[in-house]
């Protein structure tokens, strides 16, 4: 359980938001158990709802599980409830607006596991706001961490597999770019030069036999809902045809069609995850305007 914050700081009902370590540990998967077994997969952001189940649902088909993060803390929650449960997984703090830092990450990983076989860029965020307030400090932040961090962490990746001559795979979770998505402008744009980036770096890197994709997920039901009003979070499930919030393990499954064999002729795509959104509207982060509900 969470509990979730208005705009205002007034505190709101008390709502579940994602699932808790012992629902990722058990939620049913379409995967076999040694699905990724012998393989090394770096993810970041692996404290948050979506990376913390894909961090989870990768461990349960084998792989040791890099999870990176700013939080020591909770990285350490997290490797003591996946080792408890006999997963492989160990925590690196690693800052990935810092390119230093990013390289130094990659080369402690190197020396202390080899190489890395997959990286999925899970490390993201944003806050609501309409457009036009957006500060300077705010509008770079969100940069920085969504896009400058992902290509840091992509680049970082693709070098150290191509002086080893070894084949890698990324997948960077994006958002849903291709409908209305209102109040977090600054995470589109991002999001948007990340999608247009992997297409580019897919024909660039494919020589090296690196793929690269993307997951755009729609309205995921994760702690980070939070930051969003309870009325904004209450019209999330109506922002698609199928009338739910999806779930971070919708997310960390196709992560795993990806990462796997199952996708190993899929590169420079991006696989929207949205319950049909895109197809059906808009979602207001912010709330929908008054203008917009009742006329002018």
């Amino acid at each position: 359980m969470a509990d979730a914050v208005s705009n205002d700081g007034a505190q709101s009902t008390t709502v579940k938001l994602g699932l808790t370590d012992d629902e990722l540990w058990s939620r049913a998967t379409v995967y076999a158990p040694t699905a990724m077994s012998g393989k090394t997969v770096m993810v970041s952001g692996a404290a948050g709802g979506i990376g913390r189940a894909i961090a989870w649902l990768f461990g349960r088909l084998g792989a040791h599980v890099i999870v990176v993060g700013r939080n020591r803390e909770k990285l350490d929650a997290l490797v003591d409830n996946m080792t408890a449960r006999q997963l492989k997984a160990t925590p690196y703090v690693a800052d990935i607006k810092d390119a230093d830092s990013v390289a130094k990450l990659f080369e402690d990983v190197a020396a202390a596991h080899g190489q890395i076989d997959c990286l999925i860029n899970s490390a993201g965020g944003q806050f609501p706001q309409p457009a036009i307030d957006f500060s300077v400090k705010g509008w770079n932040a969100v940069i920085s961490t969504n896009l400058n961090g992902t290509w840091y962490m992509m680049q970082a990746a693709a070098q150290h597999w191509r002086d080893a001559g070894r084949p890698g795979n990324i997948v960077n979770i994006v958002v849903v770019t291709t409908h209305g998505l209102y109040g977090i402008a600054h995470s589109v744009a991002a999001r948007s030069g990340v999608i247009g980036l992997s297409r580019a770096v897919a024909v660039e890197w494919a020589p090296l036999k690196i793929r690269v994709n993307c997951i755009a997920p729609g309205a995921i039901e994760t702690d980070g809902w939070k930051v969003y009003t309870p009325e904004a979070r209450a019209a999330y499930p109506r922002s698609n045809p199928m009338m739910r919030a999806g779930t971070a393990w919708d997310i960390a499954e196709s992560c795993a069609y990806l990462a796997s064999p199952s996708g190993n002729f899929v590169t420079g795509e991006t696989i929207t995850v949205d319950g049909g959104g895109q197809l059906w509207g808009e979602t207001w982060t912010t709330g929908k305007p008054d203008y917009f509900t009742k006329g002018n």
